[in-house]
Formats: structure tokens, C-alpha cells, sequence
């Protein structure tokens, strides 16, 4: 898993350096089927990674300032200034924040794919089925 989890971290890194990014830290899961490690759960989303912009990282660390960031961080600052740290009841989140996480998250999705983000559903049940294709 050491070793799995530093190829990806590596692999990412160079990916969101190629696309104007720095991939600050993330978190790999792992599990078991089969008798065999797999990677599980999601790879270097915003909800499992730290991004920051690389060209106004420099600028922002001189002025004293928290870095440009493309992850899920930005709605637990938004969390802690109106006094939620984890304890008690959240705030309700407002149609604003929810469109400024969106958009960030599909900011970062562009950034590291190139690609305009469309949504949509999909078949969600058969992407798991083909994904567990030769393991259950």
C-alpha cells in the first residue's frame, strides 16, 4: 500500500503540476477483495485532496496569505466562520456557498482534465458492475 499509495501521489503531483496546480496532499483508501489490496473510493478529488493554484502560490505565501485553493477545504473555512468546527448543529448551507463549492469543483475538474465539465447522471449501477467486473 506504501508503495501503491506514493506511485499515485507521484502520478498526481505531476498531473496537477501539468495543469497549473500543486497537489498538496491527499488520502488513498484501500481495501480487500479477494484475497487481494485494491484501491477503493475515490482518487485526488477535491474531497480527498488539497489544491492549491500554482501561479498565485508564490505571491499569496509572500503577502502572508492562505493560497488560492481548489477543494472541499474552501467550505470548512466557510463552516468555522459562522462557528461550526464539527460540534453541535451546521449551519444551514445557503444556495451561495453551494454554487461557490460547485464552481470550484468543476474549476478544478476543467483544470486537471481539459475538458469542459458537462453533468449528468449516468448509469451509476452500471459503472460499480463494470468497475467489479472479474472480482465478485
Amino acid at each position: 500500500m506504501e508503495e501503491s499509495s506514493l506511485r499515485l501521489f507521484e502520478r498526481g503531483t505531476e498531473i496537477a503540476g501539468n495543469n497549473g496546480l500543486i497537489l498538496v496532499d491527499t488520502k488513498y483508501e484501500f481495501g480487500e477483495l479477494g484475497g487481494e489490496i485494491i484501491l477503493i473510493d475515490e482518487v485526488h478529488t477535491p474531497d480527498s485532496s488539497r489544491y492549491w493554484v500554482r501561479d498565485s502560490y508564490d505571491d499569496l505565501f509572500e503577502q502572508g496569505r492562505e493560497p488560492e485553493q481548489l477543494d472541499k477545504e474552501n467550505l470548512r473555512k466557510w463552516l468555522m466562520d459562522r462557528g461550526f468546527s464539527g460540534e453541535g448543529k451546521p449551519p444551514v448551507l445557503d444556495d451561495e456557498i453551494r454554487m461557490r463549492i460547485a464552481n470550484i469543483y468543476i474549476d478544478l475538474y476543467q483544470r486537471i482534465t481539459g475538458q469542459e465539465f458537462k453533468p449528468g447522471m449516468g448509469d451509476v449501477l452500471a459503472r460499480v458492475k463494470k468497475n467489479l467486473e472479474g472480482y465478485v
